[in-house]
């Protein structure tokens, strides 16, 4: 056990739009280190994003990931040699970490040519409420759904 909690680490705003949120999901998007290219990426997409739909891209952006963004989510717990998935509310902090995760996981699944087009596609389909990050929240939430019975469990 350890003798102090570690310190939160706060981040810097991103330079463009001054948002720390901004900057936690390039980082998540960064690959090997390479900052630049990955706020390249993400910035690009955003002004693809702005050109297709005509609003404002960092706003569709922030209604894509709260539209994925997961409320409950389940986790094993071992009660007299069986394993329960019970399931439990989100922390806000693991709520848009998850969202950030799973919108990058599936931006790199889809079959565009570049990370730009693919993100931009997924940031789109994503705040219209379909794509591959909102089935895995849905799925997400099913699971919880069906595993009620067991929330008496929680600790």
């Amino acid at each position: 056990m350890r003798k102090a909690k570690p310190k939160k680490r706060y981040i810097l705003p991103d330079p463009k739009f001054a948002d720390t949120l901004v900057t936690r999901f390039v980082n998540n998007l960064m690959i090997d280190g390479k900052k630049s290219i990955a706020y390249s990426i993400f910035y690009d997409a955003i002004a693809m994003v702005e050109s297709k739909t005509g609003e404002n891209g960092l706003e569709t952006w922030k209604k894509a990931l709260a539209n994925v963004s997961p409320t409950v989510e389940v986790k094993s717990r071992r009660v007299g040699g069986a394993t329960f998935q019970v399931p439990l509310e989100v922390r806000p902090d693991r709520k848009i970490s998850l969202g950030m995760k799973w919108m990058i996981m599936f931006t790199r699944k889809r079959g565009e040519k570049t990370m730009t087009d693919k993100l931009a596609a997924e940031i789109i389909a994503a705040s219209k409420g379909e794509g591959g990050s909102i089935k895995k929240k849905d799925d997400t939430h099913r699971m919880a759904e069906a595993n009620k019975a067991f929330s008496h469990f929680r600790f």
